[in-house]
């Protein structure tokens, strides 16, 4: 079982939330946030003993802000708030949504600006350690405090509703006493506290992340195998070009791809090759570097704001007393989804143009539609409808949702920010793009096959990541020498991308490629020096794989060195940079503990760690 997860409401990080929700990484709440949880509960029952007016404490929400009640029907009245606010929508949200909104809403619980109670946080915990996951729709909120949905946690916390428990459906009643949890009694706030978060299109939010992430690794390998397949040209991807420009994603994107397309017969000149090869090709990675640009932005806020409380009213405990807050409005990160859904747009409608480009042998000097026999192949003509409709419906898909709002609880509740349905089509066009880059994956094994079949010595050399790609693919889809069902070869290259199995593939050629260079990177005096005489490693500028090793390095070297604290730099903005590094820093035994620190003037981008 994978190490506790330690939440504060402070340093949650993706990675650990992904830890969570896909490998069941146990959670347990910082002892040391617990006098601050009861302090802010104080502040409540403080307030409600002077009769003080608060939304949701002693007065009703929305429309109901003006009905006050007392205190004996604290209980009652919160039980009525979770059921009457149960609005949910069909579908169900897949366990990893909930155990994501599950974990998120506890973080930011811990915050102690809630004044929610200590026992209802230490459910959340529990359904979390004991794969209790509640039968939350997925429809039917606005992204301002997903009420309507966040309820049906609250449902299952006070023993009503169903559960997902051990892959089973059953009501939640019988999943906690299996566990020996008592149902909720609930007391001032608390049926607020539960279902007044955006907790649920955070997880929508934070599924999308790593699905992009992976999605761009997987776009970026198939595109350079179809520039294989069209034989074109490597200059728009050189590190000196790229870097002039001065973009993140396009520079990541760039990098990656000469990595994949090392060895590739297109590092020789070719009096065939054109000068200039289409924008779909030419500008490829610099494309999806927009799609990585827009990634990091969504997720630099996203980690924000799981690590932030979204409470309405907000308890200011240092001053005893509480806020109207207007911290539950997400449109930020809305927004931001809303541009990385049109980036993925511009990805997909890529994926489109090389399509047409690559079946014309105008621009490939290859049979039209890859057929391997004129005339008696069609081949992948009809294919071109599939990929288009798939293109369309992601551009209607992306159109804008955060303006998409309207007006009600007679006006009180006037703006939305729509993040779950954001989210919800982003992850459809995920989706659709696996579709498009399984249709991609088609076309470009088939053209490198035919252009070998070209050669006299029917030999073509592949790069060192895409060989291995395209002799895997091949393992699941054959050459494509007769018409046969495209529908099934459509499918079978959707499901070795969905399932990771081709992305494995492609990491593991990484690391295979990086391993034979290795010596470069290999321990040095210097190194052993630096780790003496300095408490800090500076990566900044190098890329991920040659980042890992020289970490992993001076880790040793530091441990030799007898430091019990060394600080990694590896500066602001570079999310993939920065997600190696703890990758790495997971793996290496040496390493006790790490967390993001500050450098210079307050500037965020080093990771602080701590040595056995």
């Amino acid at each position: 079982m994978s190490e506790t997860l330690i939440l504060n409401g402070k340093d949650l990080t993706l990675e650990d939330l992904y830890s969570v929700v896909y490998d069941r990484r146990p959670v347990q709440i910082d002892p040391e946030v617990i006098p601050l949880v009861d302090k802010s509960r104080q502040v409540l029952f403080d307030m409600a003993a002077d009769g003080k007016p608060v939304y949701g404490l002693n007065h009703g929400v929305g429309w109901n802000k003006d009905r006050e009640f007392s205190q004996d029907f604290f209980e009652q009245y919160n039980r009525n708030l979770i059921n009457s606010h149960s609005l949910g929508v069909a579908p169900f949200a897949s366990v990893e949504e909930v155990r994501a909104m599950m974990c998120i809403r506890l973080n930011t619980a811990l915050c102690g600006r809630t004044g929610i109670a200590s026992n209802i946080l230490k459910m959340y915990e529990e359904f979390l350690n004991h794969g209790i996951h509640p039968r939350a729709m997925r429809r039917g909120a606005v992204g301002e405090g997903d009420v309507s949905t966040m309820s049906m946690i609250g449902q299952a916390m006070i023993g009503q509703g169903e559960v997902e428990y051990h892959g089973e459906i059953i009501p939640a009643i019988d999943a906690m006493r299996a566990e020996g949890i008592e149902p909720a009694i609930l007391g001032p706030k608390d049926g607020l506290s539960i279902v007044s978060s955006n907790a649920q299109g955070e997880s929508m939010v934070v599924l999308l992340v790593k699905e992009v992430e992976e999605l761009i690794k997987l776009s970026d390998a198939i595109y350079c195998l179809h520039l294989e397949g069209l034989n074109g040209g490597l200059q728009p991807l050189g590190e000196r070009v790229n870097e002039v420009r001065g973009l993140p994603g396009q520079i990541h994107c760039a990098a990656e791809c000469r990595r994949f397309l090392e060895g590739s017969y297109l590092e020789h000149p070719d009096s065939k090759r054109a000068l200039q090869d289409p924008l779909s090709f030419r500008c490829g990675a610099a494309i999806n570097g927009s799609v990585y640009d827009s990634l990091e932005y969504v997720k630099n806020i996203l980690e924000l704001q799981i690590n932030r409380t979204d409470d309405n009213p907000c308890i200011l405990y240092e001053e005893g007393t509480t806020s109207v807050s207007p911290n539950f409005e997400v449109t930020t990160l809305s927004l931001g989804v809303d541009m990385l859904a049109a980036a993925l747009c511009h990805m997909s409608h890529a994926i489109t143009n090389r399509l047409y480009k690559i079946v014309d042998p105008g621009f490939t000097g290859l049979n039209r539609f890859l057929t391997p026999h004129e005339v008696k192949t069609i081949a992948f003509s009809t294919m071109q409808k599939s990929f288009a409709a798939l293109d369309a419906e992601n551009r209607w898909l992306a159109n804008t949702t955060t303006l998409d709002i309207t007006s009600f609880a007679n006006g009180i509740e006037d703006h939305a920010s729509n993040l779950p349905l954001a989210g919800m089509r982003s992850l459809r066009i995920v989706d659709n793009l696996r579709y498009m880059l399984g249709m991609e994956l088609m076309h470009a094994a088939q053209a490198v096959e035919m252009r070998r079949d070209q050669r006299a010595d029917n030999l073509l050399k592949l790069g060192k990541v895409t060989g291995p790609l395209k002799d895997a693919y091949r393992k699941t889809v054959p050459y494509y020498d007769a018409d046969r069902n495209l529908s099934i070869d459509i499918e079978k290259s959707y499901q070795v991308i969905k399932d990771g199995s081709l992305l494995k593939v492609i990491e593991e050629a990484e690391r295979a490629a990086t391993a034979k260079k290795q010596p470069q990177f290999a321990p040095s005096q210097r190194i052993l020096r630096t780790a003496s005489a300095a408490r800090e490693l500076d990566i900044r500028g190098m890329e991920t794989l040659e980042a890992e090793s020289v970490l992993d390095n001076y880790i040793d070297a530091a441990v030799m060195a007898h430091l019990e604290t060394v600080t990694i730099i590896h500066g602001k903005g570079t999310g993939a940079l920065r997600k190696a590094v703890h990758a790495s820093l997971k793996r290496n035994k040496a390493v006790k503990s790490f967390r993001l620190g500050n450098y210079g003037e307050g500037e965020s981008g080093v990771t602080v760690v701590e040595l056995k």
